[in-house]
């Protein structure tokens, strides 16, 4: 943080006002929300853009969500793209192909208020802030679609902002100090960390590992993170792997990393694909911590299945036969435009260069587990070094990898 992000919050409590920048010099903050939003768009200096950003970003917070939408609808029409300027850009570019009217023609062609998003960034805790705020505008956009290109805009900025070079890997273990231990428990979203006693289960043991990207900006965040499971076979179930009272596997026996549980943690950046990234640095880190391991997996729930039977009339008291068979017509026979998979899990880890190890019956018997998949969940094995080969055969053929058990099975339930 700069010196002048520094002092902003001296400046806000009056205490540098009078000092610093001679009194009323400074300037007038706004508790009218366009007059501030002026403010802050005519700035020129550094310091005082920042106190008024910080002041219009708070008065941005506190606006409920039908003034939040008319606050937006406003932003768009006083500080959209202005055709006049571009059009004359795209004519003197025309005339004259040089650096200087290219770069006019890409300053013209964005809208003002992009401007103001970054200038809000810059203020103390402005990137989470914005964050905070993208999920308020994502939670509005169906009802008010006017208001989508700012989410879609928002989407561009962090994109850039979180660039992957920019993420720092940290373990996650039972010293970690609880306000991010906290963050755990209300963040996971595949397998509900029910009590401290739960969370400790996951965290403690030698034969498990947690690990989550951080951003410097937002360091007290967790952006994504995953659960691991060091184990001697390749499990079948997540009971196996969660329940609280087990035997922990010895070290010398460890040969498989089954990753159980990726959760994404803020809805706000919903749209930057983390997950790839995790998964493959936590498989070298962990390959590089242990040399026995040899076996990189998954145990990874199956979210759309019992949706996709009912649009068959499927759904109620299949036999372990039928049900195994409609699992591998689900997961290795795409019924969409694009020929990817029907399940999103499976797009995610298939598209990352894994390929369709093992189908579990009878794998997740929590309520949630048989909601939405009858049970089922999947192991997807990530062969490091044939990741980036079946990463790009997959999106170029968009066939299914599969295991030899797969095939098999395929061909023993006569599907083709």
């Amino acid at each position: 943080m700069s010196f002048f992000q520094n002092i902003i919050s001296s400046i806000m409590r009056g205490t540098l006002k009078n000092d610093y920048f001679g009194g009323e010099e400074f300037g007038t903050l706004h508790k009218d929300i366009n007059k501030a939003l002026e403010s802050v768009m005519s700035s020129s200096g550094e310091v005082s853009s920042l106190v008024y950003a910080e002041h219009l970003l708070t008065l941005i917070e506190t606006l409920d969500e039908n003034d939040l939408v008319v606050f937006l609808k406003k932003l768009s029409e006083n500080y959209d793209i202005d055709p006049e300027t571009l059009s004359k850009a795209s004519k003197e570019y025309s005339a004259n192909k040089t650096q200087q009217n290219l770069q006019k023609i890409s300053q013209s062609s964005e809208p003002q208020w992009v401007e103001l998003f970054r200038r809000l960034n810059t203020t103390p805790n402005g990137t989470v802030r914005l964050v905070r705020l993208r999920e308020k505008i994502r939670s509005l956009v169906k009802s008010n679609p006017d208001i989508a290109f700012f989410d879609s805009s928002l989407l561009s900025l962090f994109k850039s902002w979180f660039n992957p070079s920019f993420l720092v890997l940290e373990k996650i273990d039972w010293s970690t100090p609880a306000n991010i231990l906290e963050k755990i428990i209300e963040y996971e979203a595949v397998h509900e960390i029910n009590s401290w006693d739960d969370l400790r289960a996951r965290l403690a043991p030698e034969d498990r590992r947690c690990f989550a990207f951080f951003h410097p900006l937002i360091p007290d965040e967790p952006l994504i993170f995953v659960e691991v499971a060091l184990c001697n076979e390749i499990p079948k179930t997540i009971n196996e792997v969660i329940k609280i009272d087990r035997d922990v596997i010895e070290y010398k026996d460890i040969n498989t990393a089954v990753f159980y549980s990726i959760s994404n943690c803020q809805d706000g950046l919903s749209g930057i694909s983390f997950g790839n990234f995790l998964i493959k640095k936590v498989a070298h880190k962990l390959k590089q911590e242990l040399d026995d391991l040899n076996r990189f997996v998954t145990l990874s729930p199956v979210p759309g299945f019992v949706r996709w039977l009912k649009t068959k009339s499927l759904e109620n008291n299949l036999d372990d036969n039928t049900l195994m068979t409609q699992a591998l017509i689900y997961l290795t026979e795409s019924e969409r435009e694009d020929n990817l998979p029907n399940d999103p899990v499976a797009k995610f880890h298939l598209g990352n260069g894994a390929i369709l190890e093992q189908i579990n019956l009878n794998a997740d018997e929590s309520a949630k587990g048989i909601a939405q998949s009858q049970g089922l969940m999947v192991n997807y094995l990530y062969n490091l070094e044939l990741l980036e080969k079946n990463h790009e055969l997959f999106f170029k053929t968009k066939n299914v990898q599969e295991s030899d058990g797969i095939k098999s099975l395929k061909k023993k339930l006569q599907i083709h």
